[in-house]
């Protein structure tokens, strides 16, 4: 194989993605996501998990209090995110309604010591982002006004629920596990999925097209041709996924092992292109080896996950600085599957070469 032509091709397949729309489109709007990512964070993160709008927020918010029950009115004091304002109903809800307060809390007539129960009505503005964060922040009150209600109660209780105590204390932060276990190993896959889908294209269209004839007719062999489309399309994986820790860290996001990390997802990439070509050479039809590719890909993913070292984990892992004992074994076993990929490929082409 003839090296030098095989880069020519590769630049000459760059050069045809640079003018792709739709390829510079995609490229652009993970840039503006990366950019901002920071930002976006707060979003996908409280998607991720609710609660974490009420660690971010660190505002005072206004609270209407209706009725004679000093003891929420102290506990909403006691925390630092509200500001309680005794009110009557209808003066409480003209003051939300021009949100010159967060919320609303109506309360019973019902003493603390009384048989029958206490309700509270809690007023807020629906459809509102604020809204959500006055629900999460204020369940922690709600919580403590149960305990004590339970407490002022306890002589009634006549079996007592069974405490279960963990064997060690978790203190998880969901903020953490988002970006490092979730967000970075799916941001730097991303391109390897791009990738595998372009050269799909790259391959078919010179069949579905009938250039694959013109082609040959070059000094530039079969083999020589489709290596040039496959290199172009690895190419772009550490090129994106550089960018996007590089995007990353501009955004205060600290990532540790970067050289590993960059192994790992050219590998792990490279295995999930070449199976792709693998299959684009053997149908020679778009549709057919898009449809396959996907349906193989998500059976990949699922039985890779199943493993406890597979690329993921290990790219979240390297990330948060954590050590990753399986780095090299999953390392070596990518770089064997991509070599008998690509044996498969050459014996592919020769047998498409000798049939043509």
């Amino acid at each position: 194989m003839n090296v030098h032509r095989v880069l020519t091709i590769t630049k000459k397949e760059l050069r045809g993605l640079a003018n792709e729309k739709t390829i510079l489109l995609a490229i652009l709007l993970q840039l503006f996501i990366a950019l901002f990512s920071s930002f976006l964070m707060v979003g996908l993160s409280a998607m991720y998990d609710p609660t974490t709008y009420g660690s971010i927020s660190g505002v005072k918010y206004g609270v209407g209090v209706v009725g004679n029950d000093t003891i929420l009115k102290g506990l909403l004091d006691e925390n630092p995110s509200f500001k309680s304002y005794q009110m009557n109903l209808s003066v409480a809800l003209g003051a939300l309604k021009e949100r010159k307060l967060a919320a609303v809390i109506w309360t019973s007539e019902t003493p603390p010591e009384s048989v029958d129960p206490v309700s509270l009505t809690l007023y807020t503005i629906k459809n509102d982002i604020q809204s959500a964060v006055i629900e999460v922040k204020i369940k922690e009150v709600f919580l403590k006004y149960e305990d004590i209600l339970r407490d002022v109660r306890s002589d009634r209780i006549t079996k007592h629920p069974v405490t279960i105590t963990s064997a060690r204390p978790v203190n998880s932060n969901t903020f953490y596990e988002f970006i490092y276990a979730l967000l970075i190993p799916l941001l730097l896959f991303m391109p390897a999925i791009i990738s595998a889908g372009l050269v799909i294209d790259l391959i078919t269209e010179e069949y579905q097209q009938q250039t694959i004839d013109t082609l040959r007719t070059t000094p530039a062999s079969m083999n020589e041709i489709i290596w040039g489309k496959i290199s172009a399309c690895i190419l772009l994986v550490p090129m994106e996924a550089g960018l996007w820790l590089v995007l990353l860290i501009l955004n205060r996001i600290r990532i540790g092992s970067l050289p590993e990390i960059l192994l790992q997802v050219i590998f792990a990439s490279s295995a999930l292109i070449l199976v792709a070509a693998l299959l684009a050479l053997y149908y020679q039809d778009r549709t057919k080896s898009q449809f396959i590719f996907s349906t193989a890909a998500v059976i990949l993913l699922l039985l890779t996950l199943a493993f406890p070292g597979n690329p993921l984990n290990i790219i979240a892992q390297l990330a948060s600085e954590s050590p990753a004992p399986l780095f090299w074994p999953v390392l070596f076993v990518f770089i064997c599957f991509c070599i008998i990929l690509t044996l498969l490929i050459r014996v592919t082409v020769r047998k498409a070469t000798e049939t043509s």
